[in-house]
């Protein structure tokens, strides 16, 4: 379960990343709206803790027990349907005293079910009855999460698994056959979506998609987004500055909605201006990108899963979130890495941070001849 490491393989820029990270989104949640802001200092201190102890547990013990894993994350994604807190008209949380969101938690420990599962089956991973028993154990908390509805966080889980697939070693022929369905097949499901009746979605994802397309057409549904853009080119080159009490100020005019949480990015550009933004774009670029780079050094297959699986939950969550903020994608529910208020997501990704951390700890010697040995 632990071992004997080598201080020298902690990554202590990653741990910084995250921390930097952090600290921003605590100041700007602070400046959306202080009552959560205390909560998220909690939040990052459980993190903190959770990520110093995850680091030195070894992560070849704690995949042993992957088929748990999934286990409890169906459990949990079934109690969110049958028991879940119901709040703006979808399902997504659990009060057991203390509420949480199983799907945040679901995507950590399907990053670990997958790194080991790919690693026992690493020699007959293009097989087509490897591939189909794959898509059904990935389609099972797929369709648990969109029936919440969560469908931002199903797309983010679904790009997650089929990274790790690709890692593994999934044939590019496989991959190019893929997409040049997929290509099509969304412009086809776009076209669909746009007719007067369609029932392809649920209303409320219906009228997002045409908000987003046609904001001048639906005001009603286009608001969050175009208030949103609104503040982040009000913030100019440094922005109106933290805890302003600016009355141009979008914030200040309560225009978006819940800012603490999904469109904290819009707060971020109002406040710390582009400058600001950008730092926090690079800053979630360099946590994915350490993730990649322990990932190289990894001992065996399983840790570099485990690296991949959470540099794409990272890298994939903070592109969608920022596309959406900044209007090239349709509004969806899904908080910005590090930043967004969100105890369950904070923590569960302090923890991930920690296997990936763990990984780097067992890495592979370097010699001198540039080849990495056992």
């Amino acid at each position: 379960m632990f071992r004997k490491y080598t201080l020298k393989n902690f990554n202590l820029i990653l741990v910084l990343a995250v921390f930097a990270e952090t600290i921003i989104g605590i100041l700007v949640i602070g400046s959306a709206n202080s009552d959560y802001q205390s909560k998220q200092i909690l939040g990052m201190v459980l993190g903190l803790i959770a990520m110093i102890i995850v680091s030195v547990i070894d992560y070849e013990f704690v995949l042993q027990f992957h088929y748990l894993y999934y286990v409890f994350v169906i459990g949990l994604l079934l109690a969110v349907l049958f028991f879940g807190d119901d709040t703006g008209g979808a399902t997504r949380w659990i009060d057991i005293g203390i509420r949480f969101q199983p799907s945040e938690l679901a995507k950590v420990l399907l990053v670990l079910f997958f790194a080991k599962f790919f690693l026992n089956r690493q020699e007959v991973i293009n097989d087509p009855k490897q591939l189909f028993f794959t898509a059904v154990l990935a389609g099972l908390p797929l369709l648990l999460i969109v029936k919440e509805p969560d469908l931002s966080t199903t797309i983010v889980t679904f790009m997650i698994i089929a990274s790790m697939l690709f890692a593994a070693g999934l044939s590019a022929k496989i991959v190019g056959w893929v997409l040049g369905l997929s290509i099509p097949t969304i412009a086809i499901l776009l076209i669909l979506i746009m007719q007067d009746g369609q029932q392809i979605l649920d209303e409320y994802q219906g009228l997002r998609i045409l908000a987003w397309l046609k904001p001048d057409e639906y005001p009603a549904s286009a608001y969050q987004q175009q208030n949103s853009i609104m503040a982040i080119g009000s913030g100019q080159l440094f922005g109106k500055g933290l805890y302003n009490n600016a009355v141009d100020s979008v914030k200040n005019g309560n225009y978006i909605s819940e800012p603490q949480t999904d469109f904290i990015f819009a707060v971020a550009g109002e406040e710390l201006g582009f400058v600001g933004s950008v730092l926090i774009v690079l800053l979630l670029l360099l946590i994915t990108v350490e993730c990649l780079l322990i990932a190289k050094k990894a001992k065996d297959l399983s840790g570099q899963l485990i690296c991949v699986g959470m540099a794409s939950l990272v890298g994939f969550q903070s592109f969608v979130n920022i596309c959406v903020v900044t209007g090239l994608m349709p509004n969806t529910g899904l908080p910005l890495p590090f930043i967004s208020y969100g105890l369950t997501s904070l923590v569960t990704l302090y923890a991930g941070m920690g296997f990936v951390l763990n990984v780097g700890l067992q890495a592979k010697r370097y010699n001198s001849d540039t080849h990495y040995i056992e």
